[in-house]
């Protein structure tokens, strides 16, 4: 996937970490031309600088070939015109724009081409799943240097997890369960807590991918 993130402030930076680490392509564009150009440490998403409200920024940033726009600046309505051109000039599939204001919510609609109204305070995992697309399974952190990532997969029923106990499963080596989500509140994870068909779980691993924990658990 694809992503051109426009704000690189605390919730876009996050963001922007968060798709890097699962290795999608994603480029940061902010004002602010004292932030590092390029990747950072190899590995860190893209830097453009410059006014994402202009045309010719975003297209430098790579707008035409995205597939994800987050607008995510400060000021509600840079994230509409943001979305709008994203939307309207460059046809980008999948449009989310950050609302600061809860006042100014009703505009965040597919008239000025937002998929995606985030409220600011929606959790970033429902963000990142929203933006990803994703179903099952989405890698919500990596966390820099120790390399252990925190990933987050859905029960479904018929899956290898349904109606199993958590020590049942067969997990990747150096993967933990580190908690269990049902029906909206959290379930402490014993080794013999049975599983069920919506439980979300999030582990913990040094070295696990997506596929090996889709695998262990759908």
């Amino acid at each position: 996937m694809r992503a051109i993130i426009a704000g690189a402030g605390r919730l876009g930076s996050r963001i922007a970490r968060v798709l890097t680490a699962e290795q999608h392509g994603v480029t940061l564009v902010d004002l602010d031309e004292r932030r590092p150009a390029g990747p950072v440490g190899g590995a860190g998403p893209d830097f453009v600088p410059g006014d994402a409200c202009e045309p010719a920024v975003l297209e430098h940033a790579g707008v035409i070939t995205a597939d994800v726009l987050v607008a995510a600046t400060d000021r509600d309505e840079d994230n509409l015109v943001i979305s709008h051109l994203a939307k309207t000039r460059f046809a980008v599939p999948r449009v989310a724009a950050r609302v600061n204001d809860p006042e100014n919510a009703w505009l965040f609609d597919e008239h000025w081409g937002v998929d995606i109204a985030v409220p600011a305070d929606m959790p970033l995992v429902a963000l990142v799943e929203e933006v990803a697309g994703a179903v099952d399974t989405v890698s919500l952190l990596r966390l820099g240097q120790t390399g252990v990532g925190v990933i987050e997969t859905l029960v479904s029923a018929g899956s290898r997890a349904d109606g199993r106990r958590i020590d049942d499963l067969r997990l990747p080596a150096g993967t933990l369960v580190a908690a269990v989500i049902r029906d909206g509140e959290p379930v402490f994870p014993t080794r013999d807590l049975p599983l069920r068909p919506g439980d979300i779980l999030f582990l913990v691993s040094h070295t696990a991918t997506e596929q090996e924990i889709r695998s262990a658990v759908q």
